[in-house]
């Protein structure tokens, strides 16, 4: 079991209620289809900034899909064609002006299972990076410290920077992965499951630290955790198939959400084997 008593979301807000009214991110009219068939229609979501925006849902409605629309890795994808639009700070992703690497750097992913290269720790967390700028070796190590450092990671790796990033454990390879999105600054940070390939105590400190960067970026999280949901989202989307594509059944603030009748059908699904 997981200690949750120093896990604190906020309580629950809605644009109305903050200074900027203006969302980080909107979602309008998305539909994803793959050759014939239509993974997402008409998806339509506003999130907050400073947000742990949950998405959940049972197997197969799309949660994934709609994560990569988020950030065009679809793009990467034959035969996947997305309609309607995304707008990222009031600008279309989609718009033919807009370069798909540089989005990725603002929107970060963080995928179900680590991925991490067969490099050194330090060359993984800057593998992002060294893509985008140059860097002298100081302002390297600097970023490496604080990314590690954030994710509770530099005491156990600092003496092994040089060593593969294989060599971790699960868990402290998620969380490397984590870092490497944080040294690019992300400012929006999409997950996808992040904890359900991890132990009890590297799922806690995952969580943590997701509450924790919500005060300088965005979170939004796939999970099929709702008790995770419960304890670390702001505001919640549940997306369900409907006539073979997924669809929003219901957006609201966390609170709401657990107490809505409409989702109960959302949650047996969810709790089947």
């Amino acid at each position: 079991m997981i200690d949750s008593s120093n896990l604190r979301r906020t309580d629950c807000v809605s644009f109305e209620d903050t200074a900027d009214t203006s969302p980080v991110l909107e979602v309008r009219r998305l539909s994803v289809h793959a050759g014939n068939r239509t993974i997402l229609r008409d998806v339509s979501l506003s999130i907050a900034a400073h947000q742990v925006f949950g998405v959940v849902g049972p197997s197969g409605a799309g949660k994934s899909t709609l994560l990569r629309a988020i950030n065009r890795l679809l793009d990467l994808r034959p035969g996947f064609r997305v309609d309607g639009s995304v707008r990222l700070r009031g600008r279309d992703i989609y718009a033919p002006d807009t370069d798909p690497d540089e989005l990725r750097v603002r929107i970060g992913f963080l995928f179900q299972q680590p991925v991490v290269f067969p490099i050194s720790i330090e060359a993984n967390v800057l593998f992002g990076l060294r893509h985008h700028r140059s860097l002298r070796r100081s302002e390297k190590m600097q970023t490496v410290e604080k990314s590690l450092r954030t994710v509770a990671l530099w005491p156990e790796v600092k003496d092994r920077l040089s060593e593969s990033a294989l060599s971790l454990s699960v868990g402290q390879q998620q969380r490397l992965c984590l870092a490497r999105t944080l040294a690019v600054d992300s400012e929006i940070i999409l997950m996808d499951e992040p904890t359900s390939a991890l132990d009890a105590r590297s799922t806690e400190a995952i969580e943590q630290h997701v509450l924790a960067l919500k005060r300088d970026r965005t979170i939004i999280l796939v999970t099929h955790n709702l008790v995770q949901a419960r304890r670390i989202t702001d505001w919640i989307a549940c997306l369900c198939p409907k006539d073979g594509a997924g669809q929003v059944l219901e957006s609201a603030c966390c609170d709401a959400f657990f107490s809505s009748p409409v989702c109960q059908q959302v949650f047996e699904r969810l709790d089947e084997p």
